[in-house]
C-alpha cells in the first residue's frame, strides 16, 4: 500500500514534519480534527474531552478489543484558528515518550483538495527516534486513509 502520508525526520534533530494531501476541502479536513464524532471514527478512540479553543484541553482514550484501556492521550490547545491551524501539546500517559509539541497547519490547495502539515517537536532526538522505531509511519498513514474515507462520506 502506498504511503500517502510523508514523514521527514532529519538525523540529529528532535522534530519531524508529517505531510499529507487529501481529496477534501480544507473545511472538511479541519472538521476531522475538531469534531469528536469524526475523530473517534478515524482515530479509533473515545473522545472524553475536547475544548477547541485557546487554552482548551483534550483527552482521548483508546482501548483494545476486550475493552482494556491501551492508552490515554491528553493535551492543551495553545492556538486555534478555524480551517488554518492548531497548536497543541500531545502526551500519552504512562509511556516513556513525554510531551510533544504539535503545530498543525491546514492549507487549501483547490476547492476540493487540501494539505495537512504537522510539525512535531520532541524533548530530545532520542525520544523522536524511539517513536520512529515503532510502526509509526504506517500507523499515521492508515489513520489518514481512514480519515479520507470517513470524511468523504460527509461530502
Amino acid at each position: 500500500m502506498e504511503q500517502k502520508t510523508k514523514i521527514d525526520a532529519e538525523n540529529g534533530k528532535q522534530e519531524m514534519i508529517i505531510t499529507r494531501e487529501f481529496d477534501l476541502p480544507v473545511e472538511l479536513l479541519f472538521k476531522a480534527y475538531v469534531e469528536p464524532e469524526i475523530i473517534a471514527q478515524w482515530m479509533g478512540t473515545k473522545v472524553l474531552k475536547l475544548e477547541n479553543k485557546k487554552y482548551g484541553s483534550y483527552q482521548f482514550e483508546t482501548a483494545d478489543a476486550k475493552g482494556n484501556v491501551a492508552f490515554v492521550a491528553t493535551g492543551v490547545i495553545h492556538e486555534f484558528l478555524p480551517d488554518e491551524k492548531i497548536t497543541r501539546t500531545f502526551e500519552m500517559e504512562h509511556t516513556p515518550f513525554g510531551v510533544q509539541l504539535e503545530f498543525l497547519k491546514f492549507d487549501k490547495l483547490t476547492d476540493d483538495r487540501s494539505k495537512l502539515t504537522m510539525h512535531v517537536v520532541y524533548k530530545s532526538v532520542a525520544l523522536r527516534d524511539q517513536i520512529l522505531a515503532l510502526p509509526f509511519a504506517q500507523g499515521v498513514n492508515m489513520a489518514h486513509n481512514r480519515l479520507q474515507n470517513i470524511v468523504n462520506q460527509l461530502k
